[in-house]
């Protein structure tokens, strides 16, 4: 995702001198005062079918339900708007799900079978640019009766139970989604435990608790407020200032690396976390990255280590591989084929390719998304320092970003990645696949049929090889070069609990575990 999405690795928390351990153990006091979520995060859509990122995913899993939802830390999704769902026979290829009883949209009209069978059916035939449809890849047809939804997949793909849980999942009122186009307007109607009460673009979401919330939350948690800021120092301002309750996603890497665990007035959670970012590189023919060996002389030159410690203030680890730590199958590819800085190779590679040095190409990034713009400035500085490559640097805003980069209209692009669910497979097709949410113009029947047949283990584990095998192809063709791999922060007033459990790299964003104290 998008901005996507499972804290794998042990959670580390910042234990403030101010009794952190006593607190966790108190009642939720019955408050019901808004609590103030500040955010860099953007919403592309309120619409579940026109947006796959992080900022958008994060609303939609607090005023939409999906079947299936994931538990804080959960490898395995559990019933939501289903009462159960399970794969039919030993093929992977039939799952089934029913639903809860007395499920309502805010109109008060009863949710059904039918308004499952929409939703899905409208993201694979909107197929909108920047939506989650490309998630939905192996599904052939829905089927409806009564309260069961029955889905039949094209090929065996074990992992689809992990993409209904995913905002691909969210299910709408069919009454008020066009099936044809996204919805337009500032409303969502949702089944999810908070009503979306106003909606202010690239300003605030009011959410209220929905009373009418049945599914695997036992309490649907506070009134809360969102409210959106363009960049890490916007929002900085806003927490120093007091406007703010809780600050996320993201703070600027310096005050980051800077916040103090003895400071009575505020509670910090740092979680190590599956979100990476990746540079992607335009392969298509009549890119100036088109060539192979191209792609390859820039991994020589592109110093992690640094860009780590210097733009990121150490507040992120530098990733040598597609699947970060801690997920199953993760390797070392880049570290293993481009161990060390090597201009020397580079210019082989580019002298072997026939290219005109310079290399002149362009790389977009998205405005206001943390360190974004410093990131661009030290990578076109790495790249250039060899004398190999000419960078051209432009800042775009987030959503005509997108576009640019799912139009192919920039030669290279970075982009962080949530996890959609917690799998290695969230990093294969979607980022790598042909017709890869990414658009890198990538193709690869080697990579392709890995990731086919990764789907078909049922047990996770063996499907090791065949993501291990993905990840050196990928190294081997670069049509991407992981970055880092970021921690989660979370700081909240001394007055807020919870923090520790908003977000776990699942795409989720759990507004209801927020409380007064």
């Amino acid at each position: 995702m998008r901005s996507v999405r499972m804290r794998i690795l042990a959670t580390l928390l910042v234990l403030a001198a101010v009794g952190v351990g006593a607190w966790q153990l108190l009642p939720a006091q019955n408050d019901d005062r808004t609590i103030t979520v500040g955010t860099t995060d953007a919403v592309t859509s309120l619409d579940p079918a026109g947006a796959y990122d992080a900022g958008s995913w994060a609303l939609f899993s607090n005023v939409f339900q999906s079947l299936l939802t994931f538990e804080p830390g959960g490898a395995t999704p559990v019933p939501d708007a289903a009462k159960s769902c399970a794969f039919v026979g030993s093929g992977l290829r039939t799952y089934r799900c029913e639903l809860r009883e007395g499920l309502t949209f805010p109109s008060g009209r009863d949710m059904t079978a039918e308004d499952v069978k929409y939703s899905f059916e409208r993201v694979k035939k909107i197929n909108s640019e920047v939506g989650p449809a490309s998630l939905l890849s192996t599904l052939r047809s829905v089927s409806a009766k009564d309260l069961t939804v029955t889905f039949r997949l094209s090929s065996p793909d074990a992992t689809f139970p992990f993409k209904v849980a995913t905002g691909a999942g969210s299910i709408v009122d069919r009454t008020k989604y066009p099936a044809n186009g996204l919805r337009t307007g500032t409303g969502a109607d949702g089944t999810g435990p908070y009503d979306l009460t106003t909606y202010t673009k690239e300003k605030k979401a009011d959410l209220a608790p929905n009373e009418r919330y049945k599914g695997a939350l036992k309490d649907t948690g506070r009134p809360v407020e969102l409210r959106y800021y363009g960049d890490g120092d916007k929002l900085d301002a806003a927490w120093k200032a007091k406007r703010i309750d809780v600050a996320t996603r993201q703070l600027p890497p310096g005050v980051l690396s800077g916040l103090n665990a003895s400071d009575p007035d505020q509670r910090v959670s740092v979680a190590d976390s599956s979100e990476t970012r990746n540079l992607y590189l335009n392969a298509r023919a009549g890119s100036p990255l088109h060539d192979t060996r191209v792609r390859q002389a820039m991994a020589w030159l592109i110093d992690r280590e640094r860009l780590a410690a210097t733009v990121y203030d150490g507040t992120v680890d530098p990733l040598y591989s597609l699947i970060p730590t801690g997920i199953t199958g993760h390797t070392t590819s880049f570290f293993d084929l481009y161990p060390k800085l090597d201009p020397g190779k580079a210019k082989q590679l580019l002298t072997e390719a026939g290219v005109s040095l310079p290399v002149r190409f362009t790389y977009g990034y998205a405005t206001g998304r943390g360190a974004a713009a410093e990131e661009a400035a030290e990578l076109k500085r790495e790249l250039e320092a060899s004398g190999l490559f000419q960078v051209t640097v432009k800042g775009y805003e987030w959503t005509d970003f997108q576009k640019r980069w799912v139009s192919g209209k920039l030669d290279a692009y970075a982009v962080g990645w949530v996890a959609d669910y917690p799998d290695p497979d969230t990093f294969g097709s979607p980022l790598v696949g042909s017709g890869a949410t990414m658009n890198t113009g990538y193709r690869s029947k080697a990579v392709d049929q890995l990731i086919q047949d990764s789907q078909r283990y049922a047990d996770r584990t063996e499907a090791t090889e065949d993501f291990r095998e993905l990840q050196q192809a990928v190294a081997r063709d670069v049509p991407v070069i992981p970055l880092w791999q970021a921690k989660e922060y979370v700081v909240a007033s001394e007055a807020v609990g919870g923090g520790q459990y908003l977000s776990d790299g699942t795409g989720g964003f759990r507004l209801w575990r927020l409380t007064w104290i």
